[in-house]
């Protein structure tokens, strides 16, 4: 996982090198513990080893990942709170039965699953995941999308590495740039109207 940071790192010395001051430390064996514990399962391999490195990014305007932060395992944990608390309080549920999404091939009609683990996230509700408990079709430990207020669920990637190797790729194709009042964004967004 060393050589997708120091790729990462490299990229933002030379388009913005103030993000890198927005990057944690590497992540403590106790807070990756506490989540595993929390969701009865273990994060994949990839995910653990890219996070002792890096722990995410610090709660700040500029995000990572196409203006989304890249969460720190203790954001995870929150989102995760989150989530379990209005799966708890029966949001997700409509006279008496269960609201479902609309997924791709190979992930739940859950709208949300406590097995749908956020590690980004845009601040209004939206999360990229890793999913721990796909339909038979899919893979364990696939990317997949969360959206608050849509019911579509996209696969991203086979895996946490694979959304890695994907967008690290676009970043050096120049498919993203740096804009100051978002972060890093895909160079055709809209965000990037308005440095």
């Amino acid at each position: 996982m060393q050589q997708y940071w120091l790729r990462w790192e490299n990229w933002m010395k030379q388009h913005a090198p103030r993000l890198l001051n927005i990057l944690h430390p590497g992540v403590t064996f106790e807070a990756v513990e506490s989540l595993e514990k929390l969701i009865g399962t273990a994060m994949p391999d990839s995910f653990k080893a890219f996070y002792a490195i890096h722990n995410g990014q610090q709660k700040a305007r500029a995000g990572l990942v196409d203006a989304d932060q890249l969460l720190s395992v203790e954001d995870i944990i929150t989102q995760w709170h989150h989530w379990k608390d209005l799966l708890d309080a029966g949001t997700f549920n409509y006279h008496d039965e269960p609201v479902l999404s609309t997924p791709d091939t190979g992930i739940r009609h859950d709208w949300w699953n406590p097995l749908w683990i956020p590690f980004t996230s845009d601040g209004f509700g939206n999360h990229l995941c890793i999913d721990l408990d796909p339909a038979p079709e899919g893979k364990h430990g696939q990317i997949v999308t969360l959206w608050h207020d849509d019911s579509h669920r996209a696969i991203v990637a086979a895996s946490f590495e694979e959304w890695l190797q994907d967008y690290l790729s676009a970043l050096d194709k120049g498919e993203y740039i740096f804009v100051k009042k978002w972060g890093i964004v895909h160079k055709d967004t809209f965000l990037n109207y308005n440095d």
